[in-house]
């Protein structure tokens, strides 16, 4: 069940979730033993410990809206893909992206019982030490998804 449009639906599920703070909505997306790394790095497991995660962000922080765009979708295996995205987010009240929080998004995901699920998301800082041109480059693409 090769299909990089279903692939892309479920990050693009992932990222609606995130920006209706919706931590069930997140949570459901993951395998039984679906991992989730932050940008932070704190990592969680499986969907009942991710939702416990997200919870209190969702509810006592203010998050920022996720910008972002599909760079690569490839697949490992029949039912294995992986997805590479960056991503940049607009503050609270914002209508520019934050270049300082810019991340790379990575997600793993596997076919099982007629549906995608997440087996990985991984979210990596993108701050180019010693390159600002980079960080401007991305910024600049991320702009053009507003």
């Amino acid at each position: 069940m090769e299909s990089k449009e279903a692939v892309k639906k479920v990050y693009e599920h992932l990222i609606e979730a995130w920006n209706n703070r919706n931590a069930e909505g997140m949570a459901s997306l993951f395998s039984g033993h679906g991992e989730i790394i932050g940008f932070d790095g704190s990592q969680s497991s499986g969907p009942k410990s991710i939702l416990s995660h997200l919870s209190p962000i969702f509810r006592d922080h203010p998050t920022a809206q996720f910008v972002s765009k599909v760079k690569d979708i490839r697949f490992l295996g029949e039912n294995v893909a992986m997805l590479r995205a960056i991503a940049g987010m607009v503050p609270p009240g914002g209508s520019d992206i934050n270049p300082e929080v810019n991340t790379h998004h990575t997600l793993i995901v596997v076919h099982d019982n007629h549906n995608w699920h997440i087996e990985l998301f991984q979210n990596t800082p993108a701050q180019f030490h010693g390159r600002p041109e980079l960080v401007e480059q991305m910024t600049d693409e991320l702009r053009a998804q507003l």
